[in-house]
């Protein structure tokens, strides 16, 4: 690593500056924690020979000022969301532990960071894991073996479409509010035609898939912890999202003249 920044301080502090936030950047776009990020992003930094990181977060930009040698430096990243992926934070995780106990110097650190890739489950292979675990909560609630078929089926087209609405860039909210409304029309069909003893679980099982359990997770661990803003971000974002869904099945059940249970 001391040959690496040997030749200039200067450029020898933004590489470093720039590797250190790269590593946050990855950890806030893939879904971890304030806490985590602040604390793996300065470890980093010490690891690799900085002499201190302070690290600002906010609700879609990490802000990181280095500290070598007496001179301050200080970058920005924007932290458009790609998704949670805990694959990705465990790649840096491991990153930031290989440098600490230096088999890693900035060199082969930068390297590595700029190869990690997210783990991607084949389409198919998510669509069924994600219809069977909608069913089996419906099994789980007392649901007989034909409303479990329909909230596989339901839940099935549900996320086939919110995968297509992703892959087109829609805006998540939209893409929640659609995917609610096809989920519930095609899982409403078991009250409309009677079928099963308690066909009326069939909705609201298969639309688990789309509760924002982890955002709201992430919100709390961030409030109680003392990260106030991102925490609030977190959990309005997390709100908007329930409640685009909330308006994609009232508005299915009220297209098919669906008013109670």
């Amino acid at each position: 690593m001391q040959d690496w920044l040997s030749p200039a301080a200067d450029t020898a502090q933004r590489q470093l500056s720039r590797l250190v936030i790269q590593a946050g950047q990855l950890l806030m776009q893939h879904g971890a924690e304030s806490a985590l990020i602040e604390a793996l992003t300065r470890r980093l930094g010490l690891a690799l020979g900085l002499d201190g990181v302070e690290v600002s977060l906010a609700n879609d930009a990490l802000i990181v000022t280095t500290l070598r040698r007496g001179r301050c430096l200080t970058t920005c990243r924007r932290c458009p969301d790609k998704g949670i992926n805990m694959q990705m934070v465990s790649e840096v995780q491991r990153l930031c532990i290989m440098a600490e106990k230096g088999l890693l110097d900035g060199r082969t650190a930068a390297r590595r960071l700029a190869r990690l890739k997210p783990l991607r489950y084949p389409r198919p292979l998510v669509i069924l894991m994600v219809g069977l675990s909608c069913a089996s909560f419906a099994r789980l609630a007392g649901a007989d073996w034909p409303v479990f078929a329909l909230t596989l089926v339901a839940s099935t087209c549900g996320i086939w479409v919110r995968q297509e609405l992703a892959l087109r860039h829609f805006n998540p909210l939209l893409n929640f509010a659609v995917t609610a409304f096809i989920t519930t029309l095609i899982a409403s069909q078991g009250l409309l035609h009677r079928w099963g003893e308690q066909p009326f679980l069939a909705i609201p099982s298969s639309v688990l898939m789309l509760v924002p359990g982890f955002p709201l997770i992430n919100a709390a661990a961030d409030m109680v912890k003392g990260y106030i803003n991102t925490g609030l971000a977190r959990w309005t974002m997390a709100t908007l999202l329930t409640l685009a869904t909330s308006i994609g099945i009232i508005s299915a059940m009220n297209l098919l003249g669906i008013r109670g249970w």
